[in-house]
């Protein structure tokens, strides 16, 4: 089938274009530069002329802290360029995968979030991210709205990445939060599922992540122990960060939908290891 993916630019694009094409689908990536979602006309046009049967949108506004001072030019890309290509597809009956987020969640459960449970988005981003959610369950109720977690793998910054990144400047010790506990998401085990959904045209909301879920301060523990770094990681929280964007303390994801869940966040960050050494220092 023709797929297209927005957002192919960044890390999640990029393993969606090359996996959907080892798949022996016809699939076409388009960054930023290429297709400004938030234009209307831009996205009805390419829509048309590229002719999709599926989309898989990976365009988003992801700085949490930057939305925080930004929130309408984040709501630009996350809510109405949603709903920009929500509608566009829905012209041509175009099946479209979105993208979201764990941060529609405010944090307060005390069990892993279900596909029903209420959303109340703390920051910006989260708050944009549910607006685009709404824009495309009112474009089509058959397009699907899949929400993950703590994204990352080869070619782009992610927390693994920027965890090595302060490891390389010589640190000895860094300070991590354990108030924010989610589910480490590797994107090589997230896009095979993700062109699934666009196969079978599945419809509705969805939750997949990484399965088990951990604090930042165990994931930067395992992040070292992987790369063989002996950094030691001390404890601290959001309120002693100063962070401006409030990010849930609890996001764990589940399914109540009786998909098949993710491999374990761990499995995700040795295959990450094997895909792309050099990030590891290997």
């Amino acid at each position: 089938m023709r797929i297209l993916v927005t957002g192919a630019g960044g890390m999640l694009g990029r393993d969606l274009v090359a996996r959907a094409n080892a798949r022996g689908h016809d699939c076409v990536g388009v960054s930023h530069a290429e297709l400004d979602v938030t234009d209307a006309r831009e996205v009805d046009q390419a829509v048309a002329r590229m002719a999709p049967e599926a989309i898989v949108n990976c365009a988003a506004w992801t700085d949490v802290e930057g939305a925080e001072g930004l929130e309408a030019q984040a709501l630009a890309v996350n809510g109405t360029g949603a709903g920009n290509l929500a509608r566009a597809a829905a012209s041509i009956s175009a099946h479209l995968v979105q993208v979201s987020t764990d941060y529609v969640f405010d944090g307060t459960a005390t069990r892993p979030y279900v596909e029903s449970d209420p959303t109340n988005a703390l920051s910006a981003y989260g708050r944009t991210k549910l607006a685009g959610e709404l824009e495309i369950a009112a474009a089509s109720p058959e397009h699907a709205i899949v929400r993950t977690a703590w994204l990352f793998g080869p070619g782009g910054l992610n927390f693994v990445t920027t965890m090595l990144g302060l490891a390389a400047g010589g640190r000895e010790e860094l300070a991590v939060v354990t108030d924010e506990v989610g589910c480490p998401t590797y994107t090589g085990h997230l896009a095979p599922r993700l062109i699934e959904f666009a196969e079978r045209r599945a419809a509705g909301i969805f939750h997949l992540a990484g399965s088990g879920h951990c604090s930042r301060n165990e994931f930067a523990r395992a992040i070292f122990a992987t790369a063989g770094l002996s950094l030691r990681v001390t404890e601290t929280t959001q309120a002693q960060l100063a962070m401006l964007a409030p990010r849930p303390p609890w996001s764990v994801l589940a399914s109540e939908r009786g998909i098949e869940p993710l491999p374990g966040w761990r499995d995700g960050l040795f295959a990450y290891r094997e895909s792309a050494p050099e990030v590891f220092g290997l």
